[in-house]
């Protein structure tokens, strides 16, 4: 039984080698798209793109979700460091971290939401 190799091409194999982030900077960037795949924490976010700042009252109101998820996905937001916060006396405000990605809130997450339902029909 002959043994058949796999014909590399070297040059797109370093090409790719070249491009390819250290698993350190992976685990950063898979760790943070993780964070954001949670529907309500992505939908704060585009929230907060929508109307700069908001309270977590108003945020809730917008997502229609209790303020308890609402305080919840903030929290977990400012801690990755995606979202500001501003006290005013009881309250606080929040808004997009300086520097959020513009294509990240206009295009990406919502592009990427849509090829993910033309795979069922590649597939078939």
């Amino acid at each position: 039984m002959s043994s058949l190799t796999h014909p590399v091409d070297e040059p797109a194999v370093d090409r790719a080698r070249e491009r390819l982030p250290d698993a350190a900077t992976a685990a950063e960037v898979t760790s943070v798209l993780t964070l954001i795949a949670d529907p309500t924490r992505m939908r704060l976010l585009f929230a907060l793109d929508a109307a700069d700042e908001l309270c977590v009252g108003d945020l809730a109101l917008a997502l229609e979700v209790s303020e308890d998820a609402a305080s919840y996905g903030l929290r977990m937001l400012r801690t990755a460091g995606l979202v500001r916060r501003r006290r005013e006396g009881r309250k606080a405000f929040y808004r997009l971290a300086e520097g959020f990605p513009e294509p990240l809130r206009q295009h990406c997450l919502l592009r990427l939401g849509e090829m993910s339902t033309h795979v069922e029909e590649d597939l078939s």
